[in-house]
């Protein structure tokens, strides 16, 4: 799983958030998670009062209670908010992506909605698995990140999602790299050759760029065609002279020529 800070920037930003009705007593009794009838003043802040205890679980049903018993209160909009942050902490990804785009899609236009939609790609940027695994999450991470920077350039979750973006793709090169070096182990070097296309392609900027060009080398040369082996090669020794991969890349160009 891939992290910068974890949760840093969610939690500083969420943390504004958790405001408590003024001078209302919280609930204090060990069945304040029995859904029953109660004024949003006593229900909200005992949410908010198991969300202090780290009780994410409890604290998020609370906010949906909120919400249910009092949809029409000023209390419910944030209560909303509140349930996804506190499912989130709990670990509970997809109940707290549900709730942040249910926010989204009631109140599109709330200040809090940019802090909804980052949390909804922080959610799938917290569930990023090693490129072993299937990469379908880190995709929509991916996705959720760059819509949190096209719809919210200037704002700070921006700003942090831009970092989070560069390695996210990293990631996605790692497993292209991956793939295509398994496919090298079998001696399909055409199906090499589209995933480290994949990484120059796409992923040029990553950690995984000069490698993916030495691979090149190493698969256009195997494929019988020197010519594409000399241009990755050329590439990659304008690129990154002094690297290991345009050492070896080098010396298998001038071992095919001699040959």
């Amino acid at each position: 799983m891939l992290r910068i800070a974890p949760r840093s920037i969610a939690l500083m930003i969420a943390a504004a958030l958790v405001v408590p009705l003024a001078g209302c007593a919280t609930s204090k009794n060990k069945g304040d998670n029995k859904y029953v009838a109660r004024d949003v003043d006593t229900l909200y802040n005992a949410a908010k009062e198991r969300l202090d205890k780290h009780q994410y679980k409890l604290a998020a049903a609370l906010f949906d209670e909120v919400e249910r018993q009092h949809p029409y209160s000023v209390w419910a909009r944030r209560a909303q908010l509140m349930s996804a942050f506190s499912y989130h902490l709990a670990g509970q990804y997809t109940e707290s992506t549900a709730s942040a785009q249910r926010f989204i899609s009631i109140h599109p236009g709330n200040r809090d909605a940019p802090y909804a939609l980052y949390l909804v790609a922080i959610n799938y940027y917290e569930q990023i698995q090693d490129v072993t695994r299937d990469q379908k999450l880190t995709q929509q991470a991916l996705d959720a990140m760059n819509e949190v920077i096209r719809r919210y350039p200037d704002s700070r979750y921006a700003a942090d999602a831009r970092v989070k973006t560069d390695l996210i793709k990293d990631h996605l090169a790692g497993k292209e790299m991956e793939i295509g070096r398994f496919y090298q182990r079998r001696g399909d070097w055409l199906a090499s050759v589209i995933r480290f296309r994949t990484v120059i392609d796409q992923y040029d900027t990553t950690s995984h760029a000069p490698e993916a060009l030495m691979r090149l080398t190493e698969s256009y040369l195997a494929l019988g065609v020197p010519a594409e082996a000399e241009r990755a090669a050329a590439v990659l020794g304008a690129n990154y002279p002094g690297s290991k991969w345009y050492e070896h890349a080098y010396k298998l160009v001038q071992k095919k020529g001699a040959a």
